[in-house]
């Protein structure tokens, strides 16, 4: 339960902030004391970067695989099989393919068990697509390649505050046609399972976001509230047992900070529930992606080209993805072993004991 979990950590655009966020992250003791990080990429970029932003030295263990992994510094598996120019701060191809590689290499890594859980720095989603990766994220990307077809859901979360969402990459104007009453279902048995399994709440009251303004004011103002969101929340309540309360109009919700009665939010789209979450929490924010076999989180930010190179990238919200995979790796064994059949332990101890056991009362 509380073994040093090996913690595998992209390292996201080679031209962005992520190396340097990383670096910072796993060179404090304390991150040593938690886990054994193994980041995924290529000695000479992170040179690169190390050199560009001032970053002190500290031992690394190189390798080509995961299966030699030293548990007292940092671990490098080289996986960047191809040459590399860093530009800070310019958007490309190679930066892209790069980011690739290193997320292609940690994920099989995971699958296979050579890592236990999965941190990835930020990447373009631009400029990482390919014929090998044609996804609008990581999140997409995670639930085709680890999801064992299991449903994956978004979620940025930072101490009692947990936003998910019911439509991910979408664009705005298609965000009406994709809201369903079972998608909305869907998404809000996928939070409510999140909150007990992966963040251990007993009884999760679960807030749902409204889409138009003022929560469609009874139809003047659009009519997918009552059409589709409340029906959901109906039939969440009474059928599926999540506890699930709404619609709430997003502003409201969010400037009165009615957010502070409940256990996680679930918004319609995109911005309506990361603008507020960032305002809230930026610097320490979480994007993990629940729903999936696997434990994956990231930071909350993104490739930060504009200040890339130049050390003065806060790593907080990576070194608090680090603490938070690792959290809900260990808080899934914990409520799977309180869930688990109680019946195998009862004829165990009826055998250790010779008591008979009277199932029937």
């Amino acid at each position: 339960m509380n073994k040093r979990l090996k913690v595998g950590i992209t390292l996201g655009d080679t031209n962005g902030i992520g190396i340097e966020v990383a670096l910072k992250a796993v060179s404090v003791p304390e991150i040593m004391d938690l886990c054994i990080p193994v980041l995924y990429g290529s000695s000479k970029i992170i040179s690169y970067h190390r050199n560009a932003c001032n970053i002190p030295g500290f031992q690394i263990n190189h390798t080509k695989s995961a299966t030699n992994l030293k548990d007292n510094m940092p671990n490098l598996v080289e996986c960047i099989n191809q040459e590399i120019k860093v530009e800070l701060g310019h958007p490309d191809k190679q930066a892209g393919l790069a980011a690739f590689m290193s997320l292609e290499a940690a994920v099989q890594d995971l699958k296979s068990g050579l890592i236990d859980v999965l941190v990835t720095a930020p990447i373009s989603k631009e400029n990482i697509q390919s014929d090998q990766f044609q996804f609008p994220g990581h999140t997409e990307y995670l639930e085709s390649a680890a999801g064992d077809g299991n449903k994956a859901l978004m979620i940025l979360c930072t101490g009692n505050l947990r936003v998910a969402l019911a439509t991910i990459h979408t664009p705005l104007a298609k965000v009406p046609t994709q809201l369903t009453i079972e998608g909305i279902r869907e998404k809000l048995r996928l939070l409510n399972t999140s909150l007990k399994r992966d963040f251990y709440i007993d009884g999760p009251r679960i807030a749902v976001l409204a889409l138009n303004p003022h929560a469609g004011e009874n139809g003047m103002l659009g009519t997918e509230e009552q059409e589709i969101i409340v029906p959901a929340l109906q039939q969440s309540l009474n059928e599926d047992g999540v506890q699930c309360f709404g619609p709430y109009a997003a502003d409201g919700f969010f400037g009165a900070r009615q957010y502070r009665r409940f256990d996680g939010v679930l918004a319609m789209y995109h911005d309506q529930g990361l603008a507020p979450f960032k305002t809230i929490a930026m610097d320490e924010g979480v994007n993990f992606t629940a729903g999936l076999p696997i434990v994956r989180t990231s930071p909350d930010h993104g490739t930060g080209y504009d200040i890339a190179g130049q050390g003065i990238a806060n790593e907080t919200s990576m070194r608090q993805a680090i603490y938070t995979a690792i959290d809900v790796y260990r808080n899934r064994i914990r409520y799977d072993e309180a869930h688990q059949n109680p019946l195998p332990k009862l004829f165990q101890d009826r055998g250790r004991d010779n008591v008979k056991l009277d199932l029937t009362k």
